[in-house]
């Protein structure tokens, strides 16, 4: 019988984000076509409610679930809302998902994920953080920003581009890949150049070298130049690659980042991941037994209430049964049944006020007691 080809390690799940128009969706395409080519085709995830159609074939596509324009019909919302009012919608059955992607997972080497174009609807929301939480948790998990290359080359573009990769990676905390895209167009070098020496990327500020009325450097210059000083630590630890979503170059180096990425997640991430698991269950379990004594507590001073009701005490079997309590001695010992006191007990006369009794003659008189 011959043995299994198939992988055994778990796939790499590659969360694809960008600004509108970086190349994202074409990406994907692409990727997964020279992932096709080698024998290894990906699980791919469309999150996107709004695209029209897709330049491949999505195994889970948000579009089978929710209708993006009937949800902004009906709750009367705008683009944007629609998208991320159908994003919240999806991600209440996220757990069919998971299910899913952990059913596919021994067959596969790569799950996709393309997400919405308007970046901050996934970034940004709570549905956002509870898939990439989600998959993080069960996969290896990597986070790759594609920029849209021939657009960054004015210093201003590409400092907005920096800035938003900084806060997505200090939100996702998941290894990071920034993929300049369209280098067909225009080569990646410059902005290689700008995150690796501080002064050409100060040379290429349109203001460089300009003062103002008092002498000074513009606001502009100055804001800039403080703010590549920021992010010269955020450049070291990142990942780059050039790529061309049209022609298929730089692909190969892709997915030998993404493979750092992964070695990243399993030896930094994810014993974190479990660091935060286990102190959260700790914190669960402290939790859980301070309410309990708090509970036992507030029991055992009931308890010590005398019982002033008809019967029983019913509190007396709860805590008999429990063995948590002891039963006070004070407690009424009676057993609920009625009890009859027989008057030649009682020691003195008795007198029956339920009865007149004959005071002489035929009148009778109401006893009372001396």
């Amino acid at each position: 019988m011959a043995e299994s080809t198939q992988p055994t390690r778990e796939p790499t799940v590659i969360i694809t984000i960008g600004m509108a128009g970086s190349g994202k969706t074409t990406f994907v395409q692409r990727i997964n076509s020279y992932l096709h080519t080698i024998d290894k085709p990906p699980y791919i995830l469309n999150l996107d409610p709004a695209v029209t159609q897709l330049p491949f074939e999505a195994n889970i596509d948000i579009r089978d679930t929710v209708d993006y324009t009937q949800v902004m019909k009906q709750y009367n919302l705008g683009p944007n809302g629609g998208i991320l009012t159908a994003l919240n919608l999806f991600t209440t059955k996220f757990e069919q998902v998971m299910t899913l992607l952990e059913k596919r997972a021994p067959g596969l080497e790569n799950i996709i994920l393309d997400t919405p174009g308007q970046i901050e609807i996934f970034t940004w929301s709570a549905s956002g953080a509870i898939i990439t939480d989600a998959v993080a948790s069960t996969f290896p998990t990597v986070v790759a920003y594609i920029i849209d290359t021939p657009r960054t080359t004015a210093p201003a573009t590409f400092m907005s581009n920096m800035l938003y990769a900084c806060s997505i990676l200090y939100k996702t905390r998941l290894p990071f890949i920034l993929v300049f895209n369209k280098t067909d167009v225009k080569s990646h070098d410059f902005a290689l150049e700008w995150m690796e020496d501080f002064e050409a990327f100060q040379e290429a500020l349109p203001d460089h070298g300009k003062k103002d009325a008092d002498g000074e450097q513009t606001y502009m210059s100055s804001l800039m130049n403080s703010m590549s000083l920021v992010l010269d630590e955020f450049y070291k630890g990142l990942k780059t690659v050039g790529v061309s979503a049209v022609t298929g170059s730089g692909i190969s180096d892709f997915f030998r980042a993404v493979e750092d990425a992964r070695k990243e997640y399993e030896e930094e991430y994810l014993p974190e991941l479990k660091r935060m698991m286990a102190d959260r269950e700790k914190t669960l379990e402290t939790y859980k037994k301070e309410n309990l004594e708090a509970a036992m507590r507030d029991l055992s001073v009931d308890q010590k209430k005398l019982w002033t009701g008809p019967g029983r005490d019913p509190r007396r079997d709860q805590f008999n049964d429990s063995g948590d309590v002891e039963e006070e001695e004070n407690l009424d010992a009676d057993d609920g049944e009625e009890t009859f006191l027989d008057p030649n007990d009682m020691g003195r006369q008795y007198i029956d006020l339920t009865r007149p009794q004959k005071s002489g003659g035929d009148s009778f008189k109401w006893p009372r007691p001396d």
